[in-house]
């Protein structure tokens, strides 16, 4: 089972990404170390293109050499995989609810959010500043 010693985590993101924030806290509310690695959006690094060839971009999540990619996905992985247990430094607690609906509630405001709030943030950011 997952979460125990011997976890190498690893995210790859960007100061500025709300997608890379929600990541963030939800390796911090369940206790996860991690080595974070800031990515140059403007001159992406090897490890992000083969990491996620798809979208190529963050935030990633490396679990023990294998890349997760996309928010909503990484943080239900997150609560899935680590999980308390003997030498786990995990929390006991789950991020999303237990009952199947209100899991999807909470489903759909996270990709609510995603919509509505993150991509016109996401665009806006990689615009940059206008003259």
């Amino acid at each position: 089972m997952a979460g125990g010693g011997g976890e190498e985590v690893t995210l790859l993101g960007h100061w500025g990404s709300a997608f890379v924030l929600r990541a963030r806290l939800a390796l911090y509310l369940k206790g996860v170390p991690y080595t974070y690695i800031e990515e140059d959006l403007r001159s992406k690094s090897d490890l992000l293109l083969r990491s996620n060839p798809v979208h190529k971009a963050v935030p990633v999540l490396i679990h023990n050499g294998r890349p997760i990619c996309e928010s909503q996905v990484i943080v239900q992985y997150i609560d899935e995989v680590f999980v308390a247990g003997r030498g786990s430094t995990s929390s006991a607690f789950s991020l999303l609810p237990a009952d199947p609906h209100e899991r999807a509630v909470a489903r759909f405001w996270a990709a609510y959010v995603d919509d509505e709030i993150g991509a016109p943030w996401d665009k806006a950011f990689r615009l940059g500043p206008t003259s």
